[in-house]
């Protein structure tokens, strides 16, 4: 043990005589915005003792190896397809050189910080600080300030620009809570475009869709009403929850009572991570969560749900205790934790997002390469679409699609996370049959190009395209969604009370519990379960959904993309069928 600690302050001790004095105190900017994100504007300056976690992402070695193996694990022409990375063997390749950590470890060795007691990840690609403000302003050549975003009312701490000794820049690749704003986070579902409304009596033995949403109509409508879940005991099923929504577990019971009786006395398990909270009194519970808990639960049992309530996004009011964590960033909290995890669930929804220009691109890029370490793992990961069509306004208002680069450039704004081609995107529908619903986010990526697995079917429809919103879409970006479900009507017990809710966000646990039920079946059969879903989709899979071929989703002053057979950038390649997704895998249910 002496002498591998002599050999690690040896190599230590080189690097750092390797790097003149003067070069390290030289500061180069890192990342900088151009302009305040809209939607937020600068609101005062932080006490001096408020604290920041300051995450460190320092380079994945071989993220280029672990992508070419999440290629292989899913693709169904590969030899691998289907075998799925470990744990381990996934943070083998998203590990630092020892390089990187040496440098990032003195560095913080001189700033006073006991190198042997960092906060890391298991891969030790991330490293973990806890700095009251003035320490990270010095660290990071910054001045931050108090924002304020003027639709919710919160107010985060943040700067527009930070620096880092320029000899670091090669060994760090995003630092955050730094430029991430965010639009702020929201969820897809609840907002203008949905609406919350008292339940129609009647009509309980709907089973069509046509006029509202119940579990029996999703199962009849998908194909999954005669398939009961036989791998219990290996499948199950994650929801995340965000920005203070909480799953009432009584909401639950009286939905399944009046919906799903046989499920009246099951439940889901809830995981609280980073102050996430476990609130049952129903004045507490949130319509998004019921949505989520209530639709993947139905669709899905017996199968074990999971609820993951991550917290991250509290308010800076007044004059906040020292320690008081101001982050807003929970994404980032809740793959912290669920990578440490030995085992997961093989599918997972979330149903939240921002705009992605709002995001910074290396913290997009880094959080994008976390999903991927998931799929490689044979998680498959559903995020909706997002309920603005291609951006804010409708067809009436196109003054919120611009740039935010500083040159106010007229453009469709893209969401994410749900942009990241490491995950499958959830487009809206409604009615019966079924249309493209006009809130269904959809369009090209400005950070993210596009992958090869899409190319063909994406290319065709540009082709066709022509003309139309020429110049206001990134033709050579990752396209979306991929996959679309019903979005509107869905019955949902809140607090106590009954409503009608919709959003894309009730479309991506309804697709991800259909494919929740072809996991089990996979795994009943002793195979190994879909993970990352998307080049399966595009190489044939497409054929067993249901393609949906009109409606539109209108915004930015303009009809946005009209659904076409085959895939659109409205509603993807269209909706599950069961029956047809087993087939064409080759299970017999």
């Amino acid at each position: 043990m002496v002498q591998l600690q002599f050999c690690a302050l040896a190599v230590l001790g080189a690097l750092v005589a390797a790097s003149p004095a003067a070069e390290r105190r030289v500061h180069v900017v890192k990342s900088s915005l151009a302009e305040i994100p809209r939607g937020w504007a600068l609101h005062g300056t932080p006490p001096t003792h408020h604290t920041i976690k300051l995450r460190i992402g320092l380079p994945q070695s071989r993220f280029a190896d672990l992508e070419r193996a999440l290629f292989q694990v899913s693709d169904p022409a590969h030899p691998n397809y289907g075998s799925h990375l470990s744990k381990e063997e996934v943070e083998a390749l998203v590990a630092p050189q020892p390089e990187s950590l040496a440098h990032v470890e003195e560095w913080l060795a001189s700033h006073g910080f006991a190198v042997d007691a960092l906060d890391r990840s298991p891969a030790r690609d991330w490293i973990t600080i806890v700095v009251p403000v003035h320490q990270a302003e010095s660290m990071l050549n910054t001045k931050y300030h108090v924002y304020k975003h003027t639709e919710s009312g919160m107010e985060i701490v943040r700067t527009q620009s930070y620096s880092l000794p320029e000899y670091l820049h090669p060994h760090v690749d995003v630092i955050q809570p730094t430029t991430m704003f965010g639009g702020g986070l929201r969820a897809f579902g609840i907002t203008s475009h949905v609406e919350v409304v008292a339940a129609v009596p009647g009509n309980e033995t709907d089973t069509s869709c046509a006029t509202q949403v119940t579990p029996a109509c999703l199962q009849q409508l998908y194909n999954t009403a005669n398939y009961t879940p036989k791998a219990t005991d290996k499948n199950s099923i994650g929801i995340t929850g965000y920005l203070n929504q909480y799953a009432n577990h009584a909401d639950l019971k009286t939905f399944y009572q009046k919906y799903l009786p046989a499920a009246a006395d099951s439940t889901f398990t809830e995981v609280v991570i980073n102050g996430g909270q476990n609130l049952q009194d129903p004045s507490q519970s949130g319509a998004e969560a019921a949505l989520d808990v209530q639709y993947a639960g139905a669709l899905t049992y017996p199968t074990p749900n999971t609820f993951w309530s991550t917290g991250g996004s509290p308010p800076l009011a007044g004059n906040p205790a020292p320690g008081q964590m101001n982050t807003n960033e929970p994404y980032l909290d809740w793959l912290n934790y669920v990578l440490q995890q030995p085992s997961l669930p093989q599918t997972i929804s979330t149903s939240y997002g921002d705009d992605e220009q709002t995001v910074p691109l290396d913290y997009a890029t880094r959080v994008c390469s976390e999903f991927a370490q998931l799929g490689a793992r044979g998680v498959t990961l559903f995020f909706s679409s997002g309920d603005s069509g291609v951006g804010p306004g409708g067809q009436s208002d196109k003054s919120q699609c611009v740039s935010n680069d500083g040159n106010a450039t007229p453009k469709f704004i893209p969401a994410f996370p749900v942009s990241c081609p490491y995950v499958t995107a959830v487009g809206g529908t409604t009615g019966k049959p079924e249309t493209a619903v006009d809130f269904s986010g959809g369009g090209f990526s400005n950070y993210f190009a596009q992958p090869s697995y899409q190319s063909s079917a994406v290319n065709a429809y540009i082709a066709a395209l022509g003309a139309t919103n020429a110049g206001l879409y990134n033709k050579t970006g990752r396209a979306y969604p991929d996959v679309a479900a019903q979005g509107t009507g869905f019955r949902i017990f809140e607090g106590g009370k009954e409503s009608s809710i919709g959003g894309t966000s009730a479309s991506s646990p309804t697709f991800a519990g259909v494919i929740s039920l072809v996991n089990d079946a996979l795994i009943a059969s002793g195979k190994p379960p879909l993970g990352f879903l998307n080049p399966w989709l595009y190489s044939g899979g497409y054929k067993a959904l249901n393609d949906i071929t009109s409606g539109n989703n209108p915004g930015c002053g303009t009809a946005g993309f009209s659904a076409a057979q085959g895939w659109d950038p409205v509603t993807g390649f269209g909706t599950p069928d069961f029956k047809k997704i087993v087939a064409a895998l080759g299970l017999n249910v």
